[in-house]
This record gives structure tokens, C-alpha cells and sequence, in this order.
């Protein structure tokens, strides 16, 4: 008996079949085979004229879908329909979630299998697993392929009703969204705060002692039994004292004077407290805390996160990584419990197995937390892996393991201290027993290095004690905006609010950043004007679809229509065609839209107006002169917009921009303006004999009021050649670039080798002897998961004619041969295993020439390209993004 399984990807199929009997063929879908229309061009013939044809969704015929298959998925299906005449059962073996489910439904419909048909769920991809779940077959589940499709439809309807409104209102390209509206909204909100914020200053005093040549630290917290103002006393929208606070706000002449009048004076302690502190550790991963504290340890974000845990679980070293549950199996908790006793000792290990349930409702993604695959764990250094991979797997074994570990007991400790009527606080910390703390500390990427900042180590004080006062300083303070959202903390206020699905977070933040609501700059997630006047259309005209609590209960409802509580076709009508339905509204609310209003951002205290333009965004004011416009540069956020920086935009654009002299060579006058991409020098006016005069970026940290004729100069002087390389004889070169300052070493046929400069360096005066010190540094790649630093999948030898190696990968399309910087990808029928070296040399010669061809030819093909480019553009416009 012959057996076709069909699964997701190559990966996963290459994994699964190492582990199924003789007799079973497994393939890929490559994804979804279908789905709703994407573009004019794919929506079939026959209902082409139809009202709601751009839809996808007969709205009038209780909501029923139009699926298509994509054009580059038709040669797929038809190897799958070729594989299924061969067999004698099919087994869908896509992912155990709703998506996965509903792949497997599109799959049974399109290729009607005239054999036995099973569906097959498992939630790691191990030898065990796959054999249990070889018994434990089932059929589709019906009721959650409707709550994935009702899903599916809804987001539809949202991203295009309301999509083509903002392209006809504000800008073409924009998209709304059910979940994405509402993410932007928690930016934007955010962002308004931070504008309406009001710095509060106030000072104190910060003491430095000593006790048996132990030092330590302590600050001022009263002041003859007044409490002393901190930043948690002042209104963030005034700049004030909270009203009702009994407090002592000191200004910096009052902290200077208690300064001189404490010195000298004899300390005393007041009072001790040592409270034990007991600490547990944090449950095993679900994808959105994964999420979250990938991007906090490794910076990765959210969709490279999931990016990675997929290539993981396919892999076969992690369950399935879409789950809101952080329930463990016994045989989890069994493996990690083994992992503590054997890496860290018997007094390590929690007295019980833990067990942790999930408190959501809604957690029924998968079985399981995000843990190691199997009855054992390997640990991060038995794995193969390299780069982002084991990075990941490393966050993901520890965190295992933690949870099973025994709790962490501190002492916290406060003391007390008095000279004359001031009070001063000193707060410690000692760890009695690190407990799970040893393995994981989160936040932190080295436990041990964790714990020793976690201790604060006090010296042995008591009551009555006279500790020595070593230096006291008045110190000043100014209270912070609230923080901007990373995605780390955008990933868990989403999922605190209840809206949307953790598996879904990674695609709705790339969409944010893709579609231009947000810039993502050094971790936090900074939105545009174009998300103000989004959000600001959205809220006047529709304010349910960027109401959280609405959001929350919509996901709710399609939760309750998984689990049969709720019909999800009165729920659609409702939704959609009802009195108050979004179809309605926007009808009924288009006429009232006017677009220029809906293109201008009104910001606070501001007289000028923001307007989005067909280029970004820009301000506009009315003068004697009439109306003046100037770009706003695409640095400039929105908290940030205040009149003296519309001023300095303005200025330029009205007497000119700013003359910082002349080149000491040319004569040429140099000046200082303001583009969309920040400010810049430029040499000499824009002429028709010299329509582009040299231009060159600031260096960060620089203004356009502190730039010099010096630096000006030094800046249109780069590239700065500094020398030449003492073995290669290569050029040496300092410049400026898209990502800041570097050094490049021109290498002949070699290419060219760059690296970043330092925070210390300085590309204007930077020396050849430190060019070279970068240069011998090794070169950071910005992507770990590359071929270098991964490990090879089989090393066929070398090539007879340069010795470079020759081995195979794994890539994103499957398995690959790669020699230099020629891949090739393995042919159908080969397979890792049984390819050899001289067939390998052939399919890289053929590569090779084929390349050299089809170079020679791309320019005949260019006028093709233009004629595609108009349809192709065409079928764009019809795209509105739906997440």
C-alpha cells in the first residue's frame, strides 16, 4: 500500500520523512494552494461584472468566497494531482492551527481524492510524534475550517471597504485593516502623549558612604519628614506637581545649600529592614512572549522571530511555534527536569514538576508551549545550529528548563539613614540561593553576568551605626515622555488588550512598517504623519474599527464561532450589511469625507498645518507672501514637530538657506539646508550649468546651527583616501554611507571590504593606522543564517579548479549546491544524500554558463518588462492589504 502525505514546506517534508515507514511519499504545498483573489486579473471570468467582484466574497449570497489558485501555485497543484494517481491514501499533514486546517481543506477540495483521505496533526516533528500521530488520523475539522474562513472574510471586507477610501482620501497605498487599524492606533495614541507631554525638573541629593571600607550609595527621600518630589509626583501634561501631593520639590539652589549645610555632619542609621524575597520562574514560551523577549535579547523582530522558530520547528528541534498555551506534556517536563538534575545538581531542580496553565479563553492554537522537540532534550551546543537558529533554540532550551528549576530566594534590604533632619534611603539586594536564575534570567543574555547586576551588595549596617559620608552632590532631574513602543511591548499590549492572534503579530507589525505607518529606529517603532491622519480619519468616520475593546470582542466572537458557540453567518450580515454595517457606513460617510481635511495632521500648539502630499509629508502656512510649503524631513517625528523647528523649515524656504562661507579652493559659497532626509551641506548653487552641486549628510549628532566651514568642507571633501593597504597595496578610503561613517578597502578583483566606524571615531579625522585596526576586525554579517555561518548539510569536496569547497545547504526552496558564490538548486528526484561530487560539477557548470547567457539577453528583455509593468500596476491598484 502507497501513501502520498502532504505538508507545508520542503523542510518540513525532508523531516517528516525520515521518520515514515517504507511506502510513504511525502510533498509540498508550498503554502496555500488557494485563496480570495488578489489582483483584477486573478477574479475568474464569470464573475468578473459583478458588484462585488473586487471583493472576493458574494456578499449577497450569505457571504459565499471565490477561491482561486495563484498563478505560481497551478504547477504545484499539478504535481500534487499527478502524485495522488499513484497511491492508495492520502494524509494532509499541514500544521495542527486553524490555518493549517484550512490548508488542508483547500487541498481536499481542489485535488478530490477518489482514495481514503486522513488528516494528520502532531506538534513536534520527531520519530514519536509522527508514529502516534500515523494512529491517531482524523478527519478535517469542519467547524474550525468556517471560524478560519469567517476569519478569513472578515479581514477581506475590512482591508477592502476601507482601503480603497484612505487611497481616494489621503494617499494611494495605504490599507486598513481589523487588527492592523487598531495596532497603528496604539502607536499614534502614544505618540500624542508624548506630545502633550511637559518636562518637570527638580533636584536632590545623592550621597556616597562608606562602612568598614565598604562603600555604598544613598539618596535623599525626606526633608524635616517631607517626602522629597520625584518623577512619579509631576503631571506629564503639565509640568507640575500632581495636585494633592504632599511633597517637597527642591529647585538646583535649595539642593546646593542642604548640600553645604550636610557636610561635614555626623550620619547616622535609623532603621533596617531584611525582607526575603521568593521568585518563580517565568512559564515556557507562547508565541507572543517568545515574540517579545526574542526582540529584547536578540533584537530580532517579530516576523524574523517567527521566521526562524519555523526553519526550528521544521527542523525538527522545536514544537510547533504558534500556540497561545503554556502547557507542558509530561514528557516535556519530564526531559527538562532530567536537563536540570544533570547540567545543574539535584538542589537546583523544583521540588514538584511544574505544571502552567493558560488563563486565555481564547488559547487553543495548539497543545503545547513553544519548547525542545522530543523525549529528550538537546542542549544548544549538541544541536548543529549556527547564527539566528541557535540563538533562538538557545532562548527557547533555556527558558524550558527554568520553568522546572527551584525558585530564586533573595533578601531585599532597606536602610534607613538620617544626618540632621534630612533622611536618605540605601536599598540592597542579596541572593540566597540563584535557583532557576542560574539558567535564565529574562531580559538578559548571560545568566551569570545577570546575576551579579541583580545583587546589591550593602555592608554590614545596624542601627546606631555612624557610616562615613565620602561625597554628597545635588542632582538634577527631568521627568521622560512616555517610552515609544517596541515590538516587544506592542506584542504584549496587543495581547493584553485581546486583539488579534499572537500568530498573527509578526505580519500585522511588518505590514505597519512596510506600508509606512511606522519607521522602526533603534528598536522602537516611531509613527508617521501619514498613521496620524489615518488614525484621525478612522477614528472621526469609523471609530468601532479602531476601538480596541470592539477589536477584542470581534476576536472573541470569532473564537466563540471555532467552538460552535456563536453562527458565523448572522455575525457577517450583522457586521457587514447591517443598518450600521460597514458597507453602509462607507457609503453613507464617503460624501462626507473631504480629502483635504482628511491629508492634513492637526497637531497641538501648533499654527502651521501638516499636510500628507504625494511625496510625504510637508507643512503649510499662509504669510503676506501667500501659502509656503516645506518638506518635513523624514527624521522629523511627529512629538517632535514644535514651531521652532517649523521656523528653521520655513526660514530656508523664505530668505534661503544658511551660508556657513566659501570653500577656501573653489570660492563657491557653501550651505547648510534641510531636505526630506535630514540636513545637509551643499557646495555652490544649483545652475543650469551645474544642476548638481555636491551635496553631503551630516554626521549624526550634528545640527545645521553648529555645523563650521571646517567640518563643512571635511564633509564635501569624502570619500577621504587615506592610503594604501601595506599587503594588498589596495586604496584605503574613509566615506560616508546610508548607515553612517565607514572604512572601505578597495581589494582589486576582490572586491571591496567595508567596516563601520566607532562611536569614538571620526570619519573627518580618522588615521590610516586605526583604518587599519577596523579593517583586521572580523566583518559582522547582517544576517546570521546565511551559508558561512551555518553548518553544511553535506560536504561533497573540492572544486578541481580554484580547491574551494563545495557543499550542500539548506535553503528557503529547499536543499542546494553551493560553490563560491554560484548556487544551484538540487534537482527533482535527487536527493542530499545520493547526489555526487561529478554531478554536482555538471549542474554548476550548466548554472554558470546559463548565467553568462541570460546577461548577455536582459536587455532585450527590458522592453517585455515595460510592457508587463503597466498591467502589472494596473492589478496593484486592486490589492489592499487585509490583515
Amino acid at each position: 500500500m502507497s501513501t502520498l502525505v502532504i505538508v507545508e514546506s520542503p523542510t518540513k517534508a525532508r523531516t517528516i520523512r525520515n521518520y515514515l515507514p517504507a511506502g510513504y511519499r511525502v510533498e509540498a504545498s508550498m503554502g496555500h494552494v488557494r485563496d480570495l483573489p488578489q489582483s483584477a486579473s486573478e477574479i475568474p471570468a464569470a464573475v468578473k461584472g459583478e458588484t462585488w467582484a473586487q471583493l472576493g466574497v458574494n456578499v449577497d449570497a450569505d457571504f459565499e468566497p471565490v477561491y482561486v489558485v495563484p498563478k505560481d501555485k497551478k504547477k504545484i497543484v499539478t504535481q500534487l494531482k499527478e502524485a495522488l494517481k499513484d497511491v492508495d491514501e492520502l494524509i494532509l499533514a499541514t500544521d495542527e492551527d486553524r490555518e493549517g486546517e484550512s490548508i488542508s481543506w483547500h487541498l481536499y477540495q481542489l485535488l478530490k481524492p477518489k482514495v481514503p483521505t486522513k488528516r494528520m496533526v502532531f506538534h513536534e516533528i520527531t520519530q514519536e510524534a509522527i508514529k502516534k500521530a500515523l494512529k491517531d488520523c482524523r478527519q478535517i475539522d469542519e467547524q474550525l475550517v468556517r471560524a478560519q474562513e469567517t476569519r478569513r472574510i472578515l479581514d477581506r471586507l475590512v482591508g477592502y471597504t476601507l482601503s480603497p477610501l484612505l487611497w481616494k482620501k489621503i494617499a494611494w497605498g495605504l490599507s486598513a485593516g481589523r487588527v492592523q487599524s487598531v495596532a497603528v492606533r496604539v502607536l499614534v495614541t502614544r505618540e500624542r502623549q508624548r506630545r502633550a507631554f511637559h518636562e518637570g525638573t527638580y533636584w536632590d541629593l545623592k550621597a556616597s558612604l562608606s562602612k568598614e571600607k565598604t562603600p555604598f550609595a544613598s539618596q535623599l527621600v525626606t526633608l524635616a519628614g517631607t517626602k522629597i518630589a520625584n518623577g512619579s509626583d509631576f503631571d506629564a501634561t503639565t509640568g507640575q506637581i500632581t495636585a494633592g501631593r504632599n511633597v517637597l520639590l527642591l529647585n538646583e539652589d535649595q539642593a546646593v545649600a542642604l548640600k553645604e549645610r550636610l557636610t561635614g555632619k555626623t550620619w547616622s542609621v535609623s532603621d533596617m529592614e531584611e525582607r526575603p524575597v521568593t521568585r518563580k520562574p517565568a512559564p515556557p514560551f507562547t508565541t507572543s512572549t517568545l515574540q517579545q523577549e526574542s526582540n529584547r535579547k536578540l533584537r530580532l523582530s517579530a516576523r524574523d522571530t517567527m521566521r526562524v522558530a519555523q526553519n526550528l520547528y521544521e527542523q525538527g528541534y522545536i514544537t510547533y511555534m504558534r500556540t497561545d498555551s503554556v502547557h507542558l506534556s509530561d514528557q516535556a517536563i519530564a526531559a527538562a527536569r532530567s536537563c536540570v538534575e544533570k547540567l545543574y545538581g539535584q538542589q537546583y531542580l523544583s521540588p514538584q514538576p511544574r505544571q502552567y496553565t493558560t488563563k486565555s479563553k481564547g488559547a487553543q492554537e495548539a497543545h503545547e508551549a513553544i519548547r525542545p522537540a522530543g523525549s529528550s532534550f538537546r542542549t544548544p551546543q549538541e544541536t548543529a545550529l549556527g547564527g539566528r537558529e541557535l540563538a533562538v533554540y538557545d532562548l527557547i532550551w533555556k527558558r524550558t528548563v527554568a520553568c522546572q528549576m527551584a525558585d530564586s530566594r533573595q533578601t531585599q534590604i532597606t536602610v534607613q539613614l538620617q544626618v540632621e533632619d534630612a533622611g536618605f534611603r540605601s536599598s540592597g539586594k542579596r541572593i540566597e540561593f540563584p535557583g532557576y536564575l542560574r539558567a535564565y534570567v529574562e531580559g538578559s543574555d548571560d545568566p551569570e553576568a545577570a546575576l551579579e547586576d541583580q545583587e546589591v551588595i550593602l555592608p554590614n549596617l545596624k542601627v546606631g551605626d555612624h557610616p562615613n559620608c565620602t561625597e554628597l552632590e545635588a542632582v538634577g532631574h527631568e521627568t521622560q515622555p512616555p517610552a515609544r513602543y517596541t515590538e516587544a511591548t506592542l506584542v504584549k499590549t496587543l495581547e493584553s488588550e485581546g486583539i488579534g492572534r499572537p500568530s498573527t503579530y509578526a505580519s500585522i507589525i511588518g505590514t505597519i512598517i512596510d506600508k509606512g505607518y511606522a519607521h522602526l529606529v533603534s528598536n522602537a517603532l516611531i509613527p508617521t504623519f501619514t498613521a496620524f491622519a489615518v488614525t484621525d480619519l478612522l477614528e472621526k468616520h469609523f471609530p468601532d474599527i479602531v476601538d480596541p475593546s470592539f477589536t477584542s470582542k470581534m476576536e472573541q466572537t470569532l473564537d466563540d464561532i471555532a467552538t460552535g458557540e456563536a453562527k458565523w453567518l448572522p455575525y457577517l450580515q450583522q457586521f457587514y450589511l447591517g443598518e450600521k454595517g460597514l458597507e453602509t457606513l462607507v457609503r453613507e460617510r464617503e460624501s462626507q469625507i473631504d480629502a483635504t481635511k482628511a491629508r492634513t495632521v492637526e497637531l497641538e500648539n501648533l499654527d502651521a498645518k501638516v499636510r500628507i502630499g504625494k511625496y510625504g509629508p510637508y507643512i503649510e502656512v499662509v504669510n503676506g507672501e501667500g501659502v509656503i510649503t516645506a518638506s518635513i524631513p523624514k527624521d522629523l517625528t511627529p512629538a517632535d514637530l514644535d514651531p521652532k523647528q517649523v521656523e528653521v523649515l520655513l526660514r530656508q524656504k523664505i530668505t534661503g538657506p544658511d551660508q556657513v562661507g566659501r570653500h577656501p579652493e573653489t570660492g563657491e559659497p557653501i550651505y547648510v539646508k534641510i531636505g526630506a532626509y535630514g540636513p545637509y551641506v551643499q557646495l555652490g548653487d544649483k545652475t543650469d550649468e551645474n544642476p548638481k552641486p555636491k551635496q553631503a549628510s551630516l554626521l549624526k549628532g550634528v545640527t545645521p546651527e553648529t555645523v563650521t566651514l571646517e567640518m563643512a568642507v571635511g564633509l564635501l571633501a569624502l570619500p577621504r583616501t587615506l592610503g594604501v593597504h601595506p599587503v594588498t597595496g589596495g586604496k584605503i578610503q574613509a566615506s560616508l554611507g546610508r548607515f553612517g561613517p565607514y572604512v572601505v578597502h578597495d581589494q582589486g578583483k576582490e572586491g571591496k571590504d567595508y567596516r563601520s566606524l566607532k562611536a569614538a571615531d571620526n570619519v573627518l579625522t580618522i588615521t590610516p593606522e586605526r583604518a587599519l585596526e577596523l579593517l583586521a576586525e572580523p566583518k559582522k554579517g547582517r544576517s546570521s543564517t546565511n551559508s558561512k555561518s551555518k553548518a553544511a548539510l553535506r560536504e561533497l569536496g573540492t572544486h578541481p579548479e580554484d580547491g574551494e569547497a563545495i557543499n550542500i545547504y539548506d535553503g528557503p526552496y529547499g536543499p542546494y549546491i553551493k560553490h563560491g558564490k554560484t548556487n544551484v538548486s538540487i534537482p527533482e528526484g535527487q536527493t542530499v544524500e545520493n547526489i555526487t561530487l561529478a554531478e554536482a560539477l555538471n549542474l554548476l557548470a550548466a548554472k554558470a554558463s546559463t548565467g553568462k547567457s541570460t546577461r548577455k539577453t536582459s536587455k532585450s528583455t527590458s522592453s517585455k518588462s515595460k510592457s508587463t509593468a503597466k498591467s502589472s500596476t494596473t492589478a496593484a491598484k486592486k490589492k489592499a492589504t487585509e490583515t
